[in-house]
């Protein structure tokens, strides 16, 4: 908030609020009339005037954009917050029909501007606003986006719009293209986001030739914070306990001196070779976290310059304990009975931390033509975690195994962009730089089984134990210009958009693993140190040596890989109004070229590259038709494309401790083409509400999907592939709505709900089956109750989510086992859960802020399950319901406080 003269003691304080909805009005103008003291209305409509120099009346003027301009005359200031609060309530300016050229900052952090947003694009978009993410206090933009419609997690962190999996969406932030933050799929994970950083999050539904071709679930744009609407300074303290977690056993390993920061020291690092596997045992208290920001604005001769900085640090422990972790084969027919390629059962201990930073600088010319911005985001997340595993292997020996685990994942995105606005163009630009970085040092496992003596653990050979060394880093460069030219045809008013996007990509992986080595016959080992515990075996330095214990290097260059990617693309729209018709129909060009730099030799050094290259043209239609002011219907058509990423097409191989499986990519993978049909009815009842009705259809040509098969009998390997085709369509529900219509003022309902269909086809002959894509939910359900009164700061929400059963693996027919249909190795689901979230924040006068939260109160289990579908020798037919996986998370209790200065 701007505040002038502030060193005298009176002051006038109230809020803004819309007259029809009680709704805060954020970035209302409040002016003292006479002079230069003003301020403006911060996220809840309030407003602080001082430097005003005695008791006494005076005249204030209220203006907010498309709403009438008030004026209230004879406000008594004084030195008594409590004596001088005043609420006004600003009416629509429903005459306001035309263009408005808005040369002041333009706010879309409210919830009443992202609907008129989404009212007023050109495409079919869903999205939520500060204010919304504020209400429900969700902590990182995984949990924000949680929210859309259409919209679901996959391992809290990966988004999936309109049931399709995550390989399907594209992220930008700021305008910028982000590297995938995975090593082995194209994903975006955006629990490394936290939710104070965003300004707003919008998911473009329908292609348009204006952004890149390669989305087809979503679009999905993130904007952080730009100018602020006041000066200030907070600083926030929480904590959080997870009843999973808190006040229980807690196993870890070593840690190093900067753990708490979220990344290694170097104390795992091949040169040190740390040799501590021993495991200690703790007693979490519960997470924390910490956040603070500060902002700024200067007007320097009617030049607007912002600054908005943001810090944030949390630290949590995760607990799942008796966790099932299981996998079959195909069912075994004959004796009636499942078949385990793995049965075990996992305690896991996880240590998660977050570092963030944000700085974003804004610069508006006087006159708001020229806009300059330079936006930084900077997010460190380490993750340790420990594993013990007890269980049978597919062979039914018993086996003990556990794995250290530590991983770190670094991004960072900055962009430099300018918007200018002249008489009959808007232009703007971007140059941009992203940076990825996955880091697992020193990943140890080792394995015990009762493969020498039945009933009895011991170390079966020098494989049993591992160390391995992974690094990941990715850099992005982008540039894009583009402009709109309106033209005037006397009352016809056409708009020409043209512009070019150029994208660099470069990654580079490698990878060590070594193998602990004894001589079986001549060693100095300890007698029985086959049987020992082994992390005191390895832990003490006595057992290395010439006879004793010895790293073996498995030289593996073929897993090691790296590649560049280039992007060129150009694109020609038109936005031709027709009355109430509106029409935005282009093309857009994209060629693409990817270099796949791989290894022909594992024992050395043989670099081969292998190209994919294609140029396609992507057309696109979106057309609106306004019914009337508060009603329309939307018509689209796109075309767009999935393709392959690095990982996806190498050879590379890597063994995921919790799928107990080998990863490798698929050379032969091809593009997949998409072709996009949407109908929506969107009605809004009046300003900051909206009810949108809508239907789609996609249909896909040479789908990719995450399968697995079984290699030796008992040995799992996941890999990509190529279906034949795949057809997506469902019907969109979404609702915002006021309830002070049936007698509930300050209650507000959110409700959005998907119901969705696909079907994958394959080739006539082929042994796979016609079944829904991977990933994609028969259903989804959000919705939410919100409670908000301004008056005396308190606001409070009750949330709940459901996604309907969906494939996480796809399952491969292999062979015959009595017949081709029993000859198959199941899919993979993730099932149902139920949760439910209660938030509740209260402000205590202008610098306090309380906010307690339940989440996930009926803490269901998370399951996954295989579905086997059994045909007997006598024709009867059965579905069998197999358990993979399946524990619980535990419910959360969070508290913070917020002090704004």
């Amino acid at each position: 908030m701007m505040i002038t003269n502030f060193g005298f003691a009176q002051r006038i304080n109230g809020n803004v609020v819309d007259k029809k909805t009680g709704e805060p009005l954020i970035g209302a103008t409040v002016q003292v009339e006479g002079c230069d003291i003003a301020a403006v209305t911060d996220a809840s409509g309030k407003f602080s005037l001082s430097g005003l120099k005695n008791d006494g009346a005076y005249n204030l003027i209220i203006k907010y954009i498309s709403y009438q301009t008030r004026k209230i005359d004879g406000v008594q200031s004084s030195s008594n917050e409590q004596d001088n609060t005043i609420s006004v309530a600003l009416k629509e300016d429903e005459q306001q029909l035309g263009e408005v050229t808005i040369t002041a900052v333009e706010r879309k952090n409210t919830e009443v501007a992202m609907v008129q947003l989404a009212k007023n694009s050109s495409v079919i978009v869903s999205n939520i606003s500060a204010q919304e993410i504020q209400r429900t206090q969700d902590s990182n933009a995984g949990e924000v986006i949680r929210r859309v419609p259409g919209v679901s997690l996959i391992e809290d962190k990966f988004v999936m719009v309109r049931g399709l999996s995550q390989r399907y969406n594209n992220v930008w932030i700021n305008g910028g293209a982000v590297p995938s933050s995975e090593a082995d799929a194209r994903a975006f994970s955006f629990d490394i986001i936290p939710s104070s950083q965003i300004d707003n999050l919008t998911i473009i539904k329908t292609p348009s030739s204006d952004y890149p071709a390669d989305y087809t679930g979503g679009f999905i744009l993130v904007n952080t914070k730009e100018i602020p609407e006041e000066n200030s300074f907070n600083i926030s303290v929480g904590g959080n306990w997870n009843s999973s977690s808190a006040f229980r056993n807690f196993y870890s390993a070593k840690h190093s001196a900067t753990d708490f920061l979220g990344f290694d020291n170097g104390m795992r690092s091949m040169n040190k070779m740390n040799n501590n596997w021993n495991v200690k045992r703790s007693t979490p208290i519960g997470d924390m976290k910490l956040a603070m920001g500060y902002n700024h604005k200067w007007n320097i001769r009617g030049n607007k310059v912002g600054l908005i900085a943001a810090a944030n640090y949390s630290s949590e422990q995760q607990t799942h304990e008796n966790m099932e972790n299981n996998l079959f084969g195909v069912y075994d027919v004959a004796n009636d009975r499942s078949n385990y390629l793995r049965k075990s059962t996992d305690n896991q201990y996880s240590t998660n931390v977050r570092l963030g930073a944000m700085l974003n600088i804004t610069f508006l010319s006087a006159g708001g033509n020229n806009k300059y911005q330079f936006k930084n985001i900077f997010n460190q997340i380490g993750n340790s975690r420990y594993t013990w595993r007890d269980g049978v292997s597919a062979q039914a020996n018993l086996e003990r195994s556990a794995e250290y685990y530590y991983r770190s994942r670094t991004t960072y995105n900055g962009q430099f962009t300018g918007k200018h606005t002249f008489s009959s163009d808007a232009l703007d630009w971007s140059i941009g730089y992203a940076y990825a970085n996955r880091n697992l040092p020193d990943r140890r496992r080792y394995l015990t089984d009762d493969a020498l003596e039945s009933g009895v653990y011991a170390l079966s050979t020098g494989n049993d134990i591992s160390r391995e060394w992974t690094r990941l880093d990715e850099h992005i460069l982008s540039a894009s210009i583009n402009d709109a030219h309106k033209f005037k045809f006397n009352s016809w008013q056409p708009v020409l958009k043209f512009g070019a996007y150029g994208e660099y990509r470069t990654r580079k992986y490698t990878t060590h693993e070594f193998i602990y080595n004894w001589n079986a016959d001549n060693n100095t080992l300890p007698t029985n140190f086959r049987h020992m515990d082994i992390p005191t075996l390895l832990s003490d330095g006595s057992n290395y040596g010439d006879n004793k214990l010895n790293l073996l290097e498995l030289v593996r260059m073929r897993n090691n890989y790296s590649g560049h990617n280039s992007l060129a693309a150009g694109y020609l729209a038109a936005s031709l109004p027709f009355g109430k018709l509106d029409i935005n129909a282009g093309v857009r060009y994209e060629y693409n070229q990817m270099e796949l730099i791989s290894n022909t030799k594992d024992t050395e050094e043989s670099h081969s590259s292998r190209f994919y290259r294609n140029s396609d043209l992507f057309p696109s239609v979106n057309s609106t038709y306004k019914i009337d002011d508060s009603q329309q219907l939307r018509l689209s058509y796109g075309r767009s494309i999935n393709r392959p990423e690095f990982r996806e097409v190498s050879s590379s191989v890597y063994y995921d401790f919790d799928l107990a499986s080998s990863i490798q990519g698929n050379t032969e993978l091809k593009n997949c083409h998409v072709d996009n049909l949407d109908l929506r009815y969107e009605l809004y009842p009046s300003r900051g509400e909206m009810i949108t009705l809508a239907l789609f259809y996609k249909h896909f040509d040479s789908p990719i999907e995450w399968t697995y098969t079984v290699a030796g009998g008992t040995d799992l390997i996941y890999s990509f592939k190529n279906a034949l085709s795949a057809n997506n369509y469902g019907i969109e529900l979404d609702i915002r709505k006021d309830l002070s219509f049936i007698g509930l003022p300050n209650f507000s309902w959110s409700f959005n709900g998907s119901l969705i269909k696909s079907r994958v086809n394959f080739e006539k002959g082929s042994k796979e089956e016609n079944r829904p894509m991977q990933g994609q939910s028969p259903y989804l359900i959000n919705t939410g109750l919100f409670y908000s009164n301004h008056r005396h700061g308190f606001d409070m929400a009750l949330l709940y989510n459901r996604i309907g059963k969906r494939i996480i693996g796809v399952g491969r027919s292999e062979g015959s086992a009595g017949s081709e249909d029993n000859a198959r190795i199941p899919d993979s689901y993730e099932m149902p859960r139920n949760t439910i979230d209660f938030t509740a924040t209260k402000r205590i006068g202008s610098h306090i802020e309380l906010k307690l939260s339940f989440r996930d109160i009926l803490n269901e289990n998370v399951t996954y399950k295989q579905f086997a579908d059994v045909t007997y020798p006598n024709g009867n037919k059965k579905t069998i319901e197999e358990v993979t996986r399946k524990y619980k998370p535990g419910r959360n209790i969070g508290l913070t406080a917020i002090y704004k200065f």
